[in-house]
């Protein structure tokens, strides 16, 4: 596999050593060691598995006092995704940065903790896959608005398909210190 560093300190994009032929390809999805050697060590705990039509966009979400990392793939369709540095104190923070992953062309993002992440879908229909490197917990989940005007994210969607919780976060600069992910600055 190849990781290519980002301008977020932390976000990687790696792409994955695919072996093509007449049947189709293989590619491993997942090797530990090979991750950790890339600087990805935490454990996983949880994988998720998402659907969404053309035109939806999640996000941007984060876990406040449990942080997760996230190894993320488009296994069907394609999506452009998005990460927001979130960490308070960070020389990045709310800057991001935005990268395609589809099935046309296998990469994953690692998403690390104190991260927020959406994502837009661009094909008809997508299938997103990530690890996780702590449950989910409901009481802990928050968010960031995805048009957000401080953050001047170009989504590639005119009209998007939004849940009720998404199209109702706050703006960056309204959340104080303890909504934002917990987690220390090196």
């Amino acid at each position: 596999m190849t990781v290519h560093d980002t301008s977020l300190p932390g976000v990687f994009v790696i792409e994955p050593r695919v072996f093509a032929d007449a049947r189709g390809f293989f590619l491993e999805q997942y090797h530990a060691a090979r991750y950790a050697e890339a600087g990805i060590a935490a454990p996983f705990v949880q994988d998720n598995h998402s659907r969404s039509r053309q035109g939806a966009i999640r996000g941007l979400h984060f876990q406040k006092r449990h942080p997760q990392g996230k190894l993320v793939a488009a296994v069907r369709g394609a999506i452009w995704d998005v990460v927001v540095d979130l960490r308070a104190g960070s020389a990045t923070f709310g800057e991001w940065e935005a990268f395609t992953l589809s099935d046309e062309a296998p990469r994953q993002l690692w998403v690390p903790p104190g991260f927020g992440h959406g994502f837009a879908v661009l094909s008809e229909q997508a299938d997103v896959v990530y690890k996780c490197t702590d449950v989910y917990r409901p009481g802990d989940e928050g968010g960031v608005v995805w048009d957000d005007p401080g953050l001047a994210i170009p989504w590639p969607v005119d009209k998007p398909l939004l849940s009720d919780k998404d199209r109702a976060y706050p703006r960056l600069d309204a959340l104080g210190a303890d909504d934002l992910p917990q987690v220390a600055v090196s």
